[in-house]
């Protein structure tokens, strides 16, 4: 071996030789023995004219006579088409090399008769047709005429590869080609040739719908009767191929397969039925006593039909996919489905051959899971909030609900069949069951024990049987009620700790996690049950205890151990008494290694706030120690859930605590109060009023480092939502408390102090306008009626404008409260505020009335009406005010007589609130006149369009159910508004400069907005083909556009992959350059693309 590695040493050094004809005669002193060396040694060290040599020399070899050196040159071929430079800086290269062995292997494939060099350059061809048939445009019609040829050869193999390759070609070749290439499978086929030509024609005209796509469909019309015709010819292969281009047909080209549908679909249900040599017994079912005792009799029957001859299988299988093709492609037939798929479905259940009785339950998952897609994808847009959404998907789910009990008999039998890949299916189905309608499954719980335990039992089992069987018992606890499970609690317990006790770490796991589940179904939190746990609390405690005490085992069974303890001692801790303690200590040990301490902090606070009130005294010092280190530490998932676990420590069990023991924990919280993590702010502020609470003392030590991070917080711009509610409840639990340093005067004193500066202090501090609201909350909270100093503060010219906003918005949130009554006083500090000069404090005055309306509508809502009526000045505040007081609807009910724009605004608003208030009765109304609303988008005014487009796209994103109907008269107009005017456009002259101004930018902008919405809510009813068309237009359009257009292309090809096709992948990455992305976007859709 030494010797071959110097002289092949020696070759590449001649070989990267100056002198080119040094260099390249070494090329022809290459033998076999050595190609196959050198390569690989070769690869990406060669220069342009030395590759272009080496591939005339290998392509020479292809037609050798030595079969061993045609070999080594393919794969050295091969080698150099990989290994081909796609970047543009090699795009000469590549091209030259492809001609050369384009050129080569046509004419070597045309004219040798030896059928293995044949079936090398058609691999070789498959190959660079796969990976740069872009940079072979010029020779695709030249390819075309040398494969098509070869799709009559004697030999199957070649066949099968010429099919491959002309796969290859058609993404990229033009139109006229693939037309070409269409017509003439068509034409063959007319003239009736022998079966198996008709075989591989039918199989050639799948492969290229497959990869050609849409631009099959133009034919459909002239290839549906066609294929359907050689169905009824007696021969199982060419029935299995014409079902496989029906597939094909179906996924790539759903809209034009529309006509046919009905066909196809009959067609299927027939044939999956197709089994000639086997005659299926009706009462096969009926007494299944009987099957076991005559298990072996019924397999030899079995095996009696699965001869070699028998390909009827393909046929049944391939029927099978093809059906769900189309369950998967077309969800607007969905209720359809289930009167016409679903029972032949369930009726094929009982099918012998176990690969297809796979493909059935596949099918049959994909029926549920087209199901659960349609029902979940609403319920997430309107977040639960529009009855009619509802009511659209109900059908679906109540039709799988009547099949759900036959169903499960179909399945009970298959549970206990020997097949493991029939049992794995079996409970995929059934997870998925379980997943899409929760509860479906609850009257049949005792027909499926059986079959989990024998997967759990079954000593023939393998492991990923019992992992799957494992899993879907995991995914039935979590999904039904715990009283389905406990009248069988004494038959599912032993298996589940069998595999407990299993030598593969993977079972064990799972198996920890089911008894995880069956201790809550023993004993649920919250529920009154008569079910008693005592019997099984022993065996359940014994095993688990093993696993948790074992230190040599994988790191996964650790964790799941101390989670199943925990909720042992959570749920079944008063049964186990002593036990408890020692389980306690083993906690604190994990707690204090650092890979499984965070499983061990969450499991210490789901006993903590156990109702049993589990005695945890005995570690509750050296825990807090362990957990004050962890705050220290820089891992945010152990800081929250050691924040988490000290406020339930707090919280249930401030008897056993010292407060001496909390103060090295409460030293560290300081830090964490900050607003680079509001998450972390929240929990440890929840912490702070947990120890306000219940320990009142340790707050003098604390609150001089704590509160100034608190006040900082809550002048935050990103103070809101659920930290803004903590810490008002931590203020008043502060102004609770009693403290002396921590009154109420001395904390609104603190709250208020900012905006009390003069503007011109010399701070120059400015307070940003969200914290007027969120400090006008705390004052609030801090007190249920308003300061008697803030009408002064008002009132007073002298104060700070900063400070009359934050008294006025202080009113509104302590009226809302309804403290305030209906006080002459405060409405006419209100009114007075209505003249400021300061458009702030008029705002302000605004809300606040609103506020307080909400609080007192008896006193504040005729006030609020009859200023609207009387003030015609200042209706634009006072309408402001009823946005918060929508609950009357009368005053706005009025037709919009005013011409001031801003106005007619607000009034909408008001109207608008008032649907979101009361969608029940505004549904239906605006359901009714969606359409006309719609027809704003041909207005001739450009504001009004682009108001439409804003509306259309909140109905896309909120209310799909008011549009989905009205797609096909709206989305004309809206891919209208996609283009770009040029009537629109516009030069202003700035200076010596000229400018030039899109007008129509904005509208274009909405109406890809409304694009994106509609992919996330309505996919069914685009035309992703057509949809795709305006995207790529978009691609090329202004930065702010490109960037959308380039969202809604990776959303096509992620949620609608099986729509389209992967020709428009070069004119999408060519729009994509030519839009000039940055390169991180780029790289975001080229990762689709590629």
């Amino acid at each position: 071996m030494s010797s071959v590695s110097y002289h092949i040493s020696n070759l590449l050094e001649k070989m990267t030789s100056t002198d080119k004809d040094f260099s390249l005669n070494y090329f022809y002193l290459i033998d076999t023995s050595f190609i196959s060396f050198l390569y690989l040694k070769t690869k990406n060290r060669l220069k342009e004219p030395q590759v272009e040599t080496m591939v005339d020399v290998l392509c020479s070899n292809m037609t050798s006579d030595k079969e061993q050196l045609r070999d080594i040159s393919s794969m050295g071929l091969k080698t150099v088409i990989a290994e081909l430079p796609l970047t543009s800086s090699g795009v000469t290269l590549t091209g030259s090399v492809c001609k050369k062995i384009t050129s080569q292997l046509i004419g070597a494939m045309g004219k040798h008769d030896d059928v293995s060099v044949q079936l090398e350059a058609l691999d070789i061809l498959s190959d660079m047709l796969g990976r740069l048939s872009g940079a072979l445009v010029s020779f695709h019609s030249s390819l075309l005429s040398s494969l098509l040829p070869q799709l009559t050869s004697p030999r199957m193999a070649v066949r099968k590869r010429s099919i491959l390759a002309l796969g290859h070609l058609v993404p990229c070749c033009s139109s006229a080609l693939f037309s070409q290439l269409t017509e003439h499978l068509m034409k063959e086929l007319a003239k009736g040739p022998p079966t198996s030509m008709t075989r591989t024609y039918i199989q050639c005209l799948a492969t290229i719908s497959r990869q050609g796509g849409h631009r099959v469909g133009e034919h459909l019309e002239k290839l549906i009767p066609m294929v359907v015709k050689f169905t009824g010819v007696e021969d199982d292969e060419l029935r299995e191929y014409c079902f496989q281009a029906f597939e094909a047909f179906i996924r790539r080209c759903p809209k034009e397969m529309s006509p046919h549908i009905a066909t196809v679909t009959q067609l299927c249900l027939k044939f999956m039925t197709f089994d000639p040599n086997y005659n299926y017994d009706d009462n096969e079912e009926e007494d299944e006593d009987r099957m076991d005792i005559d298990d072996e009799l019924e397999e030899e029957s079995d095996d009696e039909y699965s001869d070699d001859d028998d390909m009827s299988w393909k046929v049944r299988r391939s029927s099978i996919k093809c059906l769900e093709a189309l369950i998967s492609t077309r969800l607007d037939l969905l209720l359809s489905f289930y009167s016409s798929i679903c029972p032949a479905l369930l009726a094929r259940f009982k099918e012998r051959e176990e690969n297809v009785r796979a493909d059935v339950f596949t099918a049959f998952s994909t029926l549920l899971r087209q199901t659960r897609v349609a029902s979940s994808r609403h319920s997430l847009i309107v977040s639960g909030s529009d009855p009619g959404v509802r009511r659209e998907e109900e059908p679906a789910v109540a039709l799988l609900k009547k099949q759900v009990p036959a169903t499960v008999k179909a399945l009970h039998r298959q549970l206990k069949e020997k097949s493991i890949k029939s049992r794995q299916g079996c409970f995929c189905l059934l997870t998925e069951l379980a997943h899409t309608v929760p509860g479906a499954l609850e009257e049949h719980i005792p027909a499926l024990i059986p079959g989990i335990v024998f997967s759990l039992t079954d000593k023939s089992t393998l492991s990923t049987m019992r992992i799957d069987a494992l899993s879907f018992f995991n995914v039935l606890l979590l999904s039904h009620p715990p009283q389905a499970f406990q009248p069988h609690m004494q038959v599912l317990l032993p298996p589940v700790i069998a595999c407990i006790e299993d030598t593969f770490y993977k079972i064990t796991s799972e198996a920890l996690l089911v008894i995880q589940h069956l201790v809550k179904v023993m004993r649920p939190q919250g529920q009154a049950g008569g079910f008693d746990p005592k019997p099984f609390v022993k065996e359940v405690f014994s095993v688990t205890m093993k696993r948790l005490k074992a230190t040599d085992i994988d790191q996964e069974v650790k964790e799941r151990a101390i989670s199943c303890m925990g909720h042992i001692v959570c749920h079944l801790g008063d049964h186990l008494r002593a036990e408890v303690q020692a389980v306690l200590a083993i906690f604190l040990e994990r707690l204090k290694n650092e890979i499984t301490r965070l499983t061990a902090v969450r499991t210490i606070s789901l006993i903590a706030a156990s109702p049993l009130k589990i005695d945890m005294s005995p570690i509750l010092q050296e825990a807090l120690s362990v957990l004050g280190s962890f705050l220290r530490k820089n891992q945010r998932a152990l800081k929250l859930g050691t924040l988490a676990c000290l406020t339930a420590l707090v919280t249930h069990h401030a008897a056993s605590i010292k407060p001496a023991a909390l103060e090295p924990v409460l030293s560290e919280l300081p830090t964490l109060v900050d607003e680079s993590d509001m998450h972390v702010s929240q929990v440890s502020i929840t912490l702070l009023t947990g120890t306000a609470k219940a320990y009142p003392s340790t707050l003098a030590k604390i609150s001089s480092s704590v509160l100034p991070g608190v006040f900082r917080l809550i002048h935050s711009p990103l103070l809101q939502g659920s930290t803004l509610e903590a810490i008002l409840e931590y203020l008043q639990a502060l102004v609770l408390s009693k403290t002396s340093n921590l009154s109420y005067s001395q904390l609104l004193k603190s709250l208020m102090e900012p905006f009390h500066r003069s503007q011109s202090s010399a701070d120059g501090s400015i307070v940003h306008r969200q914290s007027y609201h969120s400090v006008a909350r705390c004052v609030a909270a801090l007190s249920s009626a308003s300061p008697k100093e803030t009408p002064g503060t008002v009132k007073n010219p002298g104060s700070p404008e900063s400070a009359r906003v934050l008294a006025l918005l202080c009113l509104g949130e302590v009226g809302r409260k309804g403290s305030l009554g209906g006080s002459k006083e405060v409405q006419g500090v209100i009114l007075e505020a209505f003249s400021s000069t300061s458009e702030e404090v008029k705002t302000a005055a605004s809300c606040a009335l609103g506020s307080m309306a909400v609080g007192c509508l008896s006193d504040y809502l005729p006030f609020l009406l009859k200023e609207i009526s009387a003030q015609p000045r200042r209706q634009y505040l006072l309408l402001h005010s009823l946005k918060e007081v929508i609950r009357c609807v009368e005053c706005f009910l009025i037709p919009i007589k005013s011409t001031i724009n801003s106005l007619v605004f607000v009034t909408l608003s008001c109207r608008g609130f008032c649907t979101v208030e009361q969608v029940d009765e505004w549904s239906p109304l605006l359901r009714r006149r969606a359409g006309d609303f719609l027809k704003t988008l041909q207005d001739e005014d450009i504001n009004v369009r682009r108001i439409a487009l804003v509306m259309f796209n909140s109905a896309a994103h909120n209310k799909p159910s008011l549009i989905r109907g009205l797609l096909g008269r709206v989305l004309p107009h809206l891919y209208k508004e996609t283009q770009i005017r040029k009537d629109l456009i516009r030069e202003v002259e700035m200076g010596p400069f000229k400018h030039t101004v899109d007008d129509g930018l904005d509208v274009r902008k909405a109406a890809f907005e409304c694009m994106y919405s509609l992919l996330d809510s309505c996919l069914e009813g685009l035309d992703i083909l057509q949809f795709l068309d305006h995207v790529e237009e978009g691609l090329k359009d202004h930065y702010d556009i490109r960037v959308g257009g380039k969202i809604d292309t990776v959303l096509c090809l992620n949620g609608a992959t099986e729509k389209w096709d992967q020709s428009r992948l070069p004119e999408l990455a060519c729009s994509a350059s030519c839009a000039h992305l940055h390169l991180e976007e780029l790289d975001l859709l080229l990762l689709y693309i590629l």
